[in-house]
C-alpha cells in the first residue's frame, strides 16, 4: 500500500459512498465515506516517507489506526486544520460532523438521511469539505 494506492482507495470510496447514498442506504454510504476520509488522511503520512528512506517506528505504530484525530496528528495536520479552522468556521463546522466517524459505524444501521446527508457535505464540500481540504497535503 502506498501513497497513489492510499489516494486512488479515497476517490473509490468516495464514488462508492455517493452511490450508497443515492440508493438510500445511508448507514453503507456512512461507513464508506468515512474511510475515504482515513485513506485520504493516509495518503498526508504517506508522503512524510521518502523513497529509500526507512519510516520512524513511531509513525508506523501511530498509522495504524483508524481514529481520524489521532491520524491527523501523526500526518502533522493537527496544527495545520486547526488553523484552517480558525480562518475558516465552515471548515470547523465540518470537522465537527467527520470527526467522530469510526469504523465500528460499520455496525450502526441507524444512519438517518439528515445525518447522512450532513456527513456527505461536510466530506465532500468543494471549498470547505474535509476530503477538499485534505487533497492539498497528500
Amino acid at each position: 500500500m502506498n501513497r497513489r494506492d492510499l489516494q486512488l482507495l479515497s476517490r473509490i470510496r468516495k464514488r462508492e459512498a455517493k452511490v450508497l447514498f443515492d440508493a438510500g442506504n445511508f448507514a453503507g454510504g456512512y461507513y464508506l465515506l468515512g474511510y475515504a476520509v482515513e485513506c485520504a488522511i493516509k495518503a498526508a503520512i504517506a508522503k512524510q516517507v521518502r523513497r529509500y528512506d526507512f519510516p520512524d517506528k513511531r509513525t508506523v505504530q501511530d498509522s495504524y489506526t483508524h481514529d481520524l484525530q489521532s491520524l491527523m496528528k501523526t500526518a502533522a495536520l493537527w496544527n495545520v486544520l486547526n488553523a484552517a479552522m480558525a480562518a475558516s468556521p465552515a471548515l470547523q463546522l465540518n470537522w465537527a460532523v467527520v470527526k467522530d466517524w469510526s469504523e465500528q459505524s460499520r455496525y450502526d444501521l441507524q444512519i438517518s438521511a439528515v445525518q447522512a446527508r450532513d456527513f456527505y457535505s461536510a466530506c465532500t464540500s468543494r471549498t470547505n469539505g474535509l476530503l477538499s481540504w485534505l487533497k492539498n497535503y497528500w
